[in-house]
């Protein structure tokens, strides 16, 4: 366990350094987003082929894919249905909480924590694979027609396939079923561009809290709290339910799949909420919150099972 929270030391120091470069900008005012977009197209598509291209496909698949599933899925339903008991919104407001308090950070934060809590990424691909692949289309054609458009499968269809990293995981994961040999020259450069993925990340996110006013807009605070509860609590003891008694899961692969459960809420929600105008400060708040949050969760965690 010492070693774990180590991880997590080194993690927030990262983070913190990330903050401060931001706060006073030291590499510019959009240096966070430049980061962001490097990490987002070439180094953690990079990390996640070179993990994929030699992983055991099987055994993390099998363990992580239908949990996370169900727990994003458990958490969601939640939201709704404490959303219809207790304060009344609009169907696509409804939505984006519900992705709020069931979407994880694995495509930034999961990467780092799982290099240093778990010493292996895997386990990010499988989680990362269900929300893109199959949640982020469901969500993406319900907000098109509960915000008055047309819902276009082609759009919604090719959303997934259009993400680097999905796209990455997927030749990842046909090199590790054919076995295919790769050149040294062609895969040791990705090998390096992948060593660059958690430290890009973990500065971005550390840029990108500066300024940030959680439960600063009103009217949608009960909303927040309750969104950020779910994704900080529930979603995790969900999970832990699932992966221990539903799918007899234990020591590493039990660790590993409430660790992924854990990370503070994705930032994608946020980009979704903004691109259909609904929900906009629910999203934004929830990720600050489930951000700053996520340490002591994840902690406790380790604490419990590591």
């Amino acid at each position: 366990m010492a070693g774990v929270l180590i991880g997590f030391a080194i993690v927030g120091v990262v983070i913190f350094v990330g903050y401060l470069a931001g706060r006073y900008e030291l590499a510019g005012r959009d240096a966070g987003q430049v980061l962001s977009r490097t990490a987002f197209f070439i180094t953690n598509p990079a990390l996640l082929f070179t993990i994929l291209a030699t992983a055991d496909l099987q055994a993390v698949f099998s363990a992580y894919a239908p949990v996370a599933l169900l727990a994003s899925v458990a958490s969601a339903l939640l939201y709704v249905l404490l959303s219809r008991l207790w304060f009344r919104r609009r169907a696509a407001e409804t939505a984006v909480g519900a992705m709020t308090g069931s979407f994880v950070n694995a495509n930034n934060i999961g990467i780092p924590i799982a290099v240093y809590a778990l010493g292996d990424a895997t386990p990010v691909a499988p989680v990362l694979l269900v929300q893109l692949l199959i949640l982020v289309p469901f969500y993406l054609a319900f907000l098109d027609i509960s915000s008055g458009g047309k819902a276009s499968f082609a759009r919604i269809a090719s959303q997934p396939v259009r993400n680097p990293m999905i796209i990455a995981s997927i030749l990842g994961v046909l090199v590790a079923l054919t076995g295919l040999d790769i050149p040294e020259p062609v895969y040791e450069p990705l090998v390096l561009l992948g060593g660059a993925a958690v430290p890009l990340v973990l500065l971005a996110f550390g840029m990108s809290l500066r300024g940030s006013r959680p439960l600063g807009a009103r009217g949608v605070r009960t909303e927040v709290i309750v969104a950020t509860l779910i994704k900080t609590a529930f979603m995790p003891v969900i999970t832990y339910v699932l992966a221990r008694f539903a799918f007899g899961l234990e020591d590493e692969l039990l660790f590993g799949a409430v660790v992924m459960s854990a990370l503070p809420t994705a930032q994608n929600t946020f980009l979704f909420a903004s691109r259909y105008n609904r929900g906009v400060p629910i999203a934004r708040d929830v990720v600050v919150l489930t951000s700053a949050l996520a340490v002591p969760s994840l902690i406790i965690v380790t604490a419990l099972l590591a």
